[in-house]
């Protein structure tokens, strides 16, 4: 779940959690991917204490982590415990606000630890780190600032704990610390530390959400059981034997097995069946949930992830949760007529678990294209396809939907004349077509005076023309922005109709298409790179390298924001390009911007590509 592709499971995550732990390798320091995560957190303002994992590793380096989590991630952190020696010499952990060791029996890890004086080596760091954490305290609590002023011995350990507390709950510090869970070396005080430090639900602010009639009327509900029930769904599981498990996170009041909530974003009234405690695989009845419980209830239909569940005589709707636009597609081909039916229901479930997996039916290439985070992301989901769903399907690249359209004016004239054996056919028109303005797609405009052709012709020659833009005659692609002007034709008594017309329209588009300077037109993207700066040159280059436009960039807290426009047939596998490019720590976003014109040489490369693949046809 930390890979950038599977972002979903963090952001729900994050949009209902209370308090986090940030786990960093002693190693390897703050990840690139440490740094998006920390900045999801920001954004939902979670406390978060950190824990410095792995110390009997080889390279481990706690005082770097340490300096690493101010500089990298912004934050103020506090350190709480410092090691006693590393790697192979890692023994235990001095706690700061008791100021004793705790040396760890090496030979059995159940035994724990023993509690002892700080050996004689250690006593100038400890104090060093007991002072920088009073003074970090004192900083954002006047009562500490003073007593330390005024006194030259330790503070009352209770006085330090909460004013800790208080200052992680707000957000202003991060308690770090350390251990090897491996070896179960400072687990139990980095529970303690979740205990003591992260906010339970009651400290939490009243949840804030909007009316169901106006959204600009603000209700609060207070952390209590008493208070009206409102609970966030973050997440949809759809399992085997139960059917659709939906798992909330309750805000205010409780809620019974049995009884019924009101979804205010659908309007629906709904029954809770029943309600789990999960434990991973494990799961455990339950008859009710209280303020600040997080379950899974099944029963509920129609509710999706980031639906608001409340009392149906109090409806609230609270702050849903927003999730990233997917940006790579792959198209999906079912190997038999059974594998299309139960595609269409695989992608319907999965598509219900991830809200950013997307899944639609291309009408100009008849293909099924799913849409993602990235690679990874699709390549799992096309491998649960196979072993869950038991769909056999074939994924390969989607196609580009290019369109055409032209860039001069022309003036056609087209009869369509046919005589058999009966009755005959007879149509005369003509036509001028010129460029209409991008994105204003096609306009007819009937011209014709003096009754050249019966009014009740006319529709069939507009007709005739939109048939004929479906697939022009260029590339074969459909064919945009372009206005007909009917100035002129003629009409036979007898062998006239609507048929003739619209024929002979197709006729005289097809005739005058070369005349007009055809051009091939492609989706263009507007990439976004949120970069940093050392990396800025190398995503430069790379968007150059694929006829991207550089449109902008701007600085953003210590982040350089690439603003760009890039083809969609040359910005496949953008992600992990951009990823390998910046060590994995840029973060990108793409979304459809316009259509533009095709360079030359490379219009001519699609055009012979289509001629030879409708030959091989």
């Amino acid at each position: 779940p930390g890979h950038v592709d599977f972002t979903v499971e963090v952001e729900r995550s994050l949009r209902i959690l209370d308090g986090a732990v940030a786990v960093f390798c002693a190693v390897g320091g703050v990840e690139p991917q440490s740094e998006t995560v920390w900045r999801q957190s920001d954004k939902y303002n979670v406390p978060k204490i950190a824990f410095v994992n792995k110390m009997d590793r080889v390279g481990a380096d706690f005082f770097k982590v340490l300096k690493e989590i101010e500089t990298k991630l912004g934050a103020m952190p506090v350190a709480m415990q410092i090691p006693i020696g590393a790697e192979d010499k890692f023994q235990g952990i001095i706690d700061l606000l008791e100021m004793k060791a705790y040396i760890y029996d090496e030979q059995d890890q159940n035994k724990g630890f023993k509690v002892e004086e700080i050996a004689p080596e250690y006593k100038e760091n400890s104090k060093k780190y007991y002072n920088s954490l009073v003074e970090k305290v004192a900083t954002h609590d006047n009562v500490i600032a003073e007593k330390y002023l005024k006194s030259e011995k330790l503070l009352a350990k209770e006085d330090l704990i909460k004013a800790v507390r208080e200052a992680a709950v707000a957000n202003k510090i991060v308690p770090v610390l350390c251990g090897s869970a491996f070896k179960n070396k400072g687990v139990q005080q980095l529970l303690d530390a979740v205990n003591t430090y992260l906010p339970s639900p009651a400290d939490i602010p009243a949840v804030k959400g909007h009316d169901i009639d106006d959204s600009e009327k603000i209700i609060e509900r207070a952390p209590l059981d008493t208070e009206p029930f409102s609970a966030l769904a973050f997440k949809i599981q759809a399992d085997q034997h139960i059917g659709k498990l939906i798992y909330l996170r309750v805000y205010s009041g409780l809620l019974k097995s049995g009884t019924y909530v009101f979804n205010p974003g659908k309007n629906k009234k709904e029954r809770v069946g029943r309600i789990l405690q999960m434990h991973a695989n494990q799961r455990e009845n339950l008859e009710a949930i209280f303020c600040g419980d997080i379950a899974a209830v099944v029963g509920l239909n129609n509710t999706l992830t980031g639906d608001t569940l409340c009392d149906a005589d109090n409806p609230v709707i609270l702050e849903s949760i927003e999730f990233a636009e997917p940006v790579v597609s792959i198209s999906i081909k079912p190997q038999s007529r059974s594998d299309q039916d139960k595609l269409g229901k695989a992608l319907a479930k999965l598509a219900e678990e991830d809200p950013t997996f997307r899944a639609h039916t291309d009408e100009e290439t008849s293909e099924t294209i799913l849409s993602g985070m990235g690679e990874l992301h699709l390549e799992i989901i096309v491998d649960r396809l196979k072993e869950e769903f038991k769909v056999s399907a074939v994924a390969g690249k989607p196609k580009v939907a290019y369109k055409e359209t032209i860039l001069k004016t022309a003036t056609q004239e087209h009869k369509h004349a046919k005589q058999t054996g009966g009755r005959g056919q007879y149509g005369h028109v003509i036509i001028e077509f010129s460029p209409n303005e991008p994105g204003k797609g096609f306009e007819f405009e009937n011209a014709i005076t003096g009754g050249a052709i019966p009014k009740n012709y006319i529709p069939a020659v507009e007709k005739g023309l939109v048939e004929a833009m479906l697939k022009g005659s260029y590339a074969g692609y459909p064919v945009v922005d372009l206005k007909a002007k009917l100035i002129d034709g003629s009409y036979h008594e007898v062998d006239s109709s609507e048929l003739a017309f619209k024929l002979a329209a197709r006729g005289c588009f097809r005739s005058a298409f070369f005349q007009c300077e055809p051009v091939l037109l492609e989706p263009c993207m507007l990439l976004e790179v949120s970069t940093p700066e050392e990396y800025a040159s190398n995503i430069v280059g790379y968007v150059c390298s694929r006829r991207g436009k550089i449109m902008g960039m701007e600085e953003k807290s210590g982040y350089k924001m690439i603003i760009s426009e890039i083809p969609l047939s040359e910005a496949f596998g953008y992600a992990s390009n951009i990823r390998s490019l910046s060590s994995g720590r840029a973060n990108c976003s793409m979304h459809f911007e316009k259509y533009t014109q095709v360079p030359v040489e490379i219009a001519k490369k699609i055009v012979e590509e289509n001629a030879k693949s409708q030959e091989k046809k």
